[in-house]
């Protein structure tokens, strides 16, 4: 792994931020906008041709407060991977990857939807489990952790439920 983090180290410089080696595992933090252009040059010079996984982290700090992390395979040498992007609050918005994998798809929209990151050129930005006039972002450290009381209409109460009066309490909103 180390002749791989080399070879990008001396192809993209000083957008490969950070190299954290771990347990045996590589991380390296990228600049959001090289994201792009290091996949396709791990996908295609160095086959890593899965993108296991793509997901959000609240770091909830001053300055990039948001991650979006990028766990990658090579199938063939099982070899993983993983890259770290970080932006700001006010702006949250990194390059789409679906163009470098079509499966990214998925992951960039539950990453949207549950942090508020927008990934810039995604064919379908979308919600997946919230609705879509839904204005938080449940995964935000910020974002109470009963929810928001009257933000979304909750089931009625099943009749069979052992504690009825906690479950319509905790729909009021109250801490139980």
């Amino acid at each position: 792994m180390k002749e791989i983090v080399q070879v990008l180290q001396a192809k993209f410089g000083s957008a490969i931020r950070e190299v954290i080696e771990f347990k045996g595992e590589t991380t390296l933090l990228v600049e959001t906008k090289s994201i792009v252009e290091v996949c396709r040059a791990l996908k295609d010079e160095h086959g890593f041709n899965y993108c296991a996984d793509i997901c959000g982290a609240d770091r909830f700090t001053e300055e990039e407060r948001f991650e979006v992390i990028y766990n990658l395979t090579n199938l063939d040498k099982h070899w993983r991977i993983r890259l770290k992007v970080r932006v700001e609050e006010e702006h949250p918005v990194v390059p789409s990857v679906t163009s470098v994998w079509r499966g990214a798809n998925w992951h960039e929209r539950e990453t949207y939807d549950m942090y508020g990151i927008r990934f810039d050129g995604h064919p379908d930005l979308r919600r997946m489990y919230m609705p879509e006039d839904f204005e938080y972002y449940p995964l935000r450290k910020d974002f109470p952790l009963i929810g928001v009381p009257g933000s979304i209409p909750l089931p009625e109460i099943d009749e069979r439920a052992q504690n009825k009066q906690a479950a319509e309490r905790l729909n009021r909103g109250e801490r139980i």
